[in-house]
């Protein structure tokens, strides 16, 4: 089994039951159990169109048996589930599951980035992160979670 974090987000409809339900979703998933979750932060939407709704977001660790590729397959038949539509970059959306780490990889395909390539600016991503895996190490800048955030509030 590997350690695998998910972030998690929704900014339209029942935000926090949207948020449950894809964590109910990830057990009942054969080779994939829900270890520790982050409260949920209320956070304005970054980089969609404006007057974007906000966002809760969160991160969940997981621990797991299913290959990178098939976790995120996974998270996206999860997000297809819950209701999301990619209609467009960043928009919208009742459900979003981005594969933050998975183990200690650094995984460069089409379609699939580990780690995560804009998780370490992103304090709506940090911050609940912090909060369940603050020593976990991002594996390209081998530095800490909570180092970065902590790099994140000493640049702003």
């Amino acid at each position: 089994m590997t350690a695998a974090y998910i972030a998690l987000g929704a900014n339209v409809g029942d935000r926090e039951r949207n948020i449950r339900a894809a964590l109910d979703k990830f057990g009942t998933t054969d080779g994939l159990q829900v270890v520790r979750v982050s409260t949920l932060i209320e956070n304005p939407a970054v980089g969609g169109p404006p007057n974007s709704p906000p966002f809760l977001n969160g991160a969940a660790e997981v621990s797991t048996s299913l290959s990178p590729a098939a976790l995120l397959q996974r998270l996206l038949e999860i997000e297809r589930e819950i209701g999301r539509v990619r209609r467009e970059k960043w928009g919208p959306r009742p459900i979003d599951l981005d594969l933050l780490l998975y183990g200690d990889q650094v995984i460069d395909a089409p379609g699939l980035a580990v780690p995560h390539p804009l998780m370490h600016q992103r304090r709506f991503v940090l911050e609940p992160l912090a909060q369940i895996a603050p020593d976990a190490v991002h594996p390209l800048l081998k530095r800490s979670i909570g180092t970065l955030l902590g790099d994140l509030d000493a640049s702003h």
